[in-house]
């Protein structure tokens, strides 16, 4: 057996995850979906069945995994890539650095997304990685995560490995029809060998069934690369003393899920492994859990130390042990930019969920990256995505599962909704959100600024 991570104080660290996935997965209730080796891992595993993301998007919600920090605070209010630029700031700690200074290998492969996207080797130096290689497909991820294993594996030091897989985000192929970008770019195939199921919050129609095809496949190919790397896992003797942690950033990329603040747009996928510690078996946890808990979780259980700006997140550890566990109350969740300045704020209890809308945007951002759309959303509204938003939305979520109908408005539930909306200011008061003292600015309109005045 290999002597990588044999101090079971420090746990090798293997953290799987990927785009745009949601709770997309057999073994989460997707039936028609193909995921074996995530299927496995969950049995083998416990499984967080109401984990949600901090914010419906690609960086924010990254920012926050690996920070613990909200997107708000941390400085990652939207997208990191291209002119977007939000970036972590100077101050944050990456989970990479906080375990590189506790004695742990730190290597990257694949997706990035939680800080400005710069070069691999100023990557590496930003976030606390020994090495990093950004990019690549599933089968480049996953062959270049076996390498890392094998590679820290005969190192001798507990060490930590986080792969990020781009599928199934959207991808453009020679395939697409004019107008649309699906799944499946030029190198998958769309999966239907056990039916196409569309999410009940779309329209069932046959433009639908094609596209959510699209995406089984596209999910299906992911699953692969990450049941490479966990067959690494266990060829090299691994498995026991490591921690292995598969997740993703929020939920699918269609109508009325990412970017938005309804729960298909904020529920995350959330298993963890730890045989040695007798995380596995298949249980399942129903407490309610956001992806900013989860730092504090892993410097808890690796006595890994605290440094920088103060944590949001609240360890579960407890939870994991089987211990006793004070379940939060609610969740909150937030968007600020994505495409364009849309600021929302929620929070969302067992019951209840508050949507406050700092902004006149459409009703929800579309995120097909498509001028012809095939997933139509489910909604009393006709024309959602260009009517403007209401101020505010409360929805019952046992009585109304998709979110369909807003109650804000409903003399009955007044005391709901206030007493909600006193706990979402508590929030944003006590984490200085900035959307509390007027319009948040991007990058983009600070660069701007500078290059009229000559300073650019």
């Amino acid at each position: 057996m290999s002597l990588a991570g044999s101090d079971t104080d420090r746990p090798n660290i293997v953290l799987l995850h990927c785009h745009d996935l949601g709770r997309h997965l057999h073994c989460l209730g997707a039936a028609t979906v193909r995921t074996p080796h995530l299927d496995r891992l969950a049995a083998e595993s416990v499984v967080l069945e109401q984990m949600f993301a901090t914010a419906p998007q690609c960086s924010p919600s990254r920012a926050s995994l690996f920070t613990g920090r909200w997107p708000h605070a941390n400085g990652v209010l939207g997208l990191t890539h291209r002119g977007f630029a939000w970036d972590l700031h100077p101050a944050e700690r990456h989970l990479a650095a906080l375990l590189h200074d506790h004695g742990y290998a730190t290597e990257m492969v694949g997706v990035h997304h939680e800080s400005r996207r710069v070069s691999d080797e100023q990557l590496a130096g930003r976030l606390g990685f020994d090495r990093v290689r950004t990019g690549g497909m599933a089968e480049t991820v996953a062959q270049r995560g076996v390498e890392a294993l094998e590679r820290l594996a005969a190192a001798g030091r507990p060490f930590y490995l986080q792969a990020g897989f781009i599928e199934p985000h959207r991808l453009p192929g020679a395939r697409d029809a004019a107008g649309t970008m699906g799944f499946i770019g030029d190198h998958m195939e769309p999966d239907s060998e056990r039916g196409v199921a569309v999410p009940p919050y779309l329209v069932d129609d046959g433009p639908a069934r094609e596209e959510i095809a699209e995406l089984q496949g596209a999910i299906e190919y992911m699953d692969r690369g990450a049941g490479r790397i966990l067959d690494a896992i266990d060829r090299l003797g691994l498995a026991r003393n490591t921690v292995v942690v598969f997740t993703t950033d929020h939920g699918l990329a269609l109508p009325r899920a990412k970017c938005s603040l309804y729960d298909p747009g904020t529920e995350v996928a959330f298993m963890l492994r730890y045989p040695a510690r007798g995380w596995g078996g298949g249980r399942r946890e129903d407490a309610l859990l956001s992806n900013v808990d989860v730092l504090p979780t892993l410097l808890e259980l690796t006595g890994a130390h605290t440094e920088g700006p103060p944590l949001h997140g609240r360890s579960f550890l407890p939870l994991l042990d089987g211990e006793p566990y004070e379940p939060a109350q609610q969740v909150f969740t937030e968007m600020t930019f994505h495409d364009y300045y849309d600021p929302r704020r929620a929070v969302r209890t067992r019951r209840h969920k508050l949507i406050v809308n700092f902004s006149s945007a459409p009703g929800f951002m579309d995120p097909t990256q498509s001028w012809n759309r095939r997933c139509r959303a489910v909604d009393a509204n006709p024309y959602p995505n260009t009517e403007a938003h209401p101020d505010h939305e409360l929805y019952d979520l046992l009585d109304d599962p998709h979110e369909l109908v807003d109650l804000a408005a409903d003399p009955a539930h007044a005391h709901v909704l206030r007493a909600l909306a006193d706990q979402l200011h508590t929030w944003m008061t006590t984490t200085d959100d900035p959307l509390l003292r007027g319009a948040v600015t991007s990058p983009l309109h600070r660069r701007s600024s500078l290059m009229l005045a000559g300073q650019a």
